[in-house]
């Protein structure tokens, strides 16, 4: 995918020079280490009238035939501590890209200043944190499924962010309290029918509560996008009243996505726990609630572990609707449909894992959002069948 025009923002050249100016400094003066993670994924469905995507990053998806694009991925982290608080980070991940390519992009590229144990301070591109453990989303060795649930995960086209975060951690209760606070814009695309929707650019602010005791973490998160642009269809905004058009633009207005995450895991129980709310201020995309359930339960190398997951959305009340013209853009963007998966997971070796999931969906007819190029076959309903190859190293 081409990049956008423009020059590279000022605060992620400052980060990578600081990083390539690092690297060549005296051995003493730092504490360098280089690590990795990847995928290995297979995936089918059971369906040729609607693909299934991983999230809405991906311009096609699986079909009756074993695919590896779904979920293959290959991560490789620099890590740099140049003062005791002072660290940087650079990470270039390849995977399926909005262009159908697997050009290797910059995920991460951050100096990160920690005064004190309480206190973190980070600018340069970040993982986004949208959601509990979304910033982690590529790392498949780190989570228990072959994917992050895609009726939860699955509408995040976004990956980082360029800017700044900080965060604030104190003891409280016998556990740990942390609030962070980030922002920043947007760099990336996400493909839309046959257009490439421009997402660079928007703005990105959010923050979270989160609180660890135990085997207890319990993370409130609110996060939202003001686009800065408009998607692909200026010929079809021009054919609406002004008024009309108006509502469903989608550029400088904001999404907000609200969400709960809560995590158990204590010996071999591993548990989590996700609910969001996503609110539009604009009449495109659709207000969804959304939500998922994990429970696995280990034994020696083996973790099997079943789920649910579920998501629907309602249109907008437009004051300007068209009726039958407007309602027909807004179904492009409707999701109701529920996941019933399992699956499990073998760790064989340190720092590997198999995994092997059958994901079964249910949904209803109209539900199109979080699918590629569905037909008029499409019944809302198709079984996906996914083996996995997960490594660190």
């Amino acid at each position: 995918m081409t990049q956008p025009s423009g020059r590279r923002p000022q605060v992620l050249k400052g980060v990578m020079l600081l990083l390539a100016s690092a690297m060549v400094g005296p051995a003493s003066a730092m504490d360098f280490s280089l690590s990795g993670f990847g995928t290995l994924g297979a995936a089918r469905s059971t369906d040729e009238s609607a693909q299934f995507v991983r999230d809405l990053s991906h311009p096609d998806g699986l079909t009756e035939q074993w695919s590896l694009n779904t979920d293959s991925v290959l991560g490789l982290q620099a890590d740099l501590n140049i003062r005791p608080e002072w660290s940087a980070a650079l990470q270039a991940v390849s995977h399926y890209r909005p262009d159908g390519g697997y050009e290797p992009e910059i995920t991460w590229a951050f100096l990160g200043f920690d005064p004190n144990p309480s206190w973190s301070l980070r600018a340069g591109r970040l993982g986004i944190e949208f959601y509990m453990l979304a910033d982690s989303r590529l790392v498949g060795y780190s989570y228990l499924t072959v994917r992050p649930p895609i009726d939860y995960y699955g509408t995040l086209p976004f990956s980082y962010v360029d800017g700044m975060d900080v965060s604030a951690t104190r003891p409280l209760a016998g556990g740990l309290f942390r609030a962070k606070l980030f922002g920043g814009v947007s760099r990336e695309q996400t493909p839309w029918d046959q257009w490439q929707f421009n997402m660079s650019g928007s703005l990105l602010v959010g923050g979270y509560l989160d609180y660890q005791k135990g085997p207890w973490q319990v993370r409130l998160g609110q996060s939202s996008v003001r686009f800065a642009n408009d998607l692909p269809i200026e010929d079809f905004y021009a054919a609406l009243p002004e008024a009309t058009a108006d509502e469903l633009r989608v550029k400088d207005h904001w999404s907000h996505f609200s969400s709960l995450g809560i995590v158990y895991d204590a010996g071999p129980l591993q548990t989590q726990l996700m609910l969001s709310k996503t609110f539009n201020e604009h009449g495109t995309f659709e207000d969804t609630w959304s939500g998922y359930l994990v429970l696995g339960y280990r034994v020696q190398d083996w973790t099997p572990f079943v789920g649910v997951s579920a998501a629907k959305s309602a249109p907008a009340n437009l004051q300007y609707a068209i009726p039958g013209y407007t309602d027909t853009y807004q179904a492009n963007f409707h999701t109701d449909q529920r996941t019933y998966f399992l699956g499990t997971r073998w760790d064989f070796r340190p720092g590997m894992a198999l995994k092997a999931q059958v994901d079964v969906i249910r949904g209803d007819p109209s539900s199109t959002f979080l699918y590629r190029w569905e037909n008029e076959e499409w019944d809302g309903s198709m079984t996906v069948f996914s083996l996995s190859w997960n490594f660190v190293f």
